[in-house]
């Protein structure tokens, strides 16, 4: 039996205050997430699995130097760049991620890798390239991913570091982007992939490769990708708790992501937001901080990019 497929999209919670926002910067990110939504719906609409339209919305994503994954990726506060991706099937709970790489054009097939290569799920710095090297996976030099853009934040950063007037810009503590789907066959799919935090240390390893604190996806409940304070989505490990709502407790979806978001995650001060799919399609974009960049299709039903 099929039914109508759902895909949704993020680019980040890290948002540009409304008020810095011009025009034209709003219709690139606008565009942006059109491309990523049409290369994810280009799957599904060809009856295709959740897991490839994932991968190839976060693929399109990683592609734009707009957000903070793959080809703009942020600066570790040593000038480098390490980059965190995973994605995990419903249908068998298989997953594979990534963490601290450098080099794959695209992180989150580097986690695909993993996840079709090898018995392991989370794989590190040179094992990790090996694995995608193995797998015929383009590499890219340094000045591929190189911006003025996120250069310019890191030393914008350090520079306020130094001088003590660090604010708390959630467009420089975090960014993301990620993909949730239910097919038209029922299966369920997420991918998430980062560059992590502008300045953050060498090393530092978000939520995003860890399974069930960023990335999750399950057919009897959820499929979950999460952006925000890594450090407190690993503590709540927020995707897993809301699969773990709505299997023990029953809670739909919708509110079990909206408490995890706008009361556990506040509770804590983190920051940051979510997209969600169920096992019928119905979908949630919730986030407690200015905004999150994000993009949604339910098949015969609506279509939509939005910011604020």
């Amino acid at each position: 039996m099929t039914q109508g497929f759902s895909l949704v999209i993020h680019g980040g919670a890290g948002v540009m205050a409304r008020d810095c926002m011009t025009q034209g910067r709003e219709a690139l990110y606008h565009a942006a997430l059109v491309r990523a939504l049409d290369a994810g719906e280009e799957v599904l609409l060809q009856d295709g699995n959740a897991l490839d339209a994932v991968t190839a919305a976060v693929c399109a994503l990683e592609d734009e130097p707009l957000f903070n994954a793959g080809r703009g990726a942020v600066f570790t506060r040593d000038g480098t760049q390490e980059m965190d991706a995973a994605l995990m099937a419903g249908c068998s709970r298989r997953a594979g991620a990534v963490a601290g790489i450098f080099g794959p054009k695209n992180p989150i097939l580097a986690a695909r890798a993993v996840l079709e290569q090898t018995d392991n799920v989370l794989m590190i710095g040179d094992g990790a390239l090996n694995v995608a090297r193995a797998a015929g996976l383009n590499f890219r030099a340094k000045d591929y991913f190189y911006t003025q853009e996120r250069w310019d934040a890191l030393q914008d950063t350090l520079r306020m570091e130094r001088e003590g007037k660090l604010d708390d810009d959630p467009s420089r503590r975090h960014g993301t982007v990620g993909a949730v789907a239910r097919d038209r066959h029922g299966v369920l799919a997420a991918a998430t992939s980062t560059g992590g935090m502008t300045a953050k240390r060498p090393g530092r390893v978000g939520d995003t490769p860890v399974i069930g604190a960023g990335t999750f996806a399950d057919n009897a409940t959820c499929a979950v990708s999460a952006t925000g304070d890594g450090e407190t989505f690993m503590r709540l490990c927020v995707a897993h708790e809301i699969d773990a709502r709505i299997r023990l407790a029953n809670i739909p979806m919708d509110r079990a992501a909206e408490g995890l978001i706008m009361t556990d995650l506040a509770a804590v001060r983190g920051s940051g937001g979510l997209i969600a799919v169920d096992r019928s399609g119905v979908i949630t974009t919730p986030f407690n901080c200015e905004g999150m960049y994000r993009g949604w299709i339910v098949e015969g039903e609506s279509r939509e990019t939005a910011i604020y």
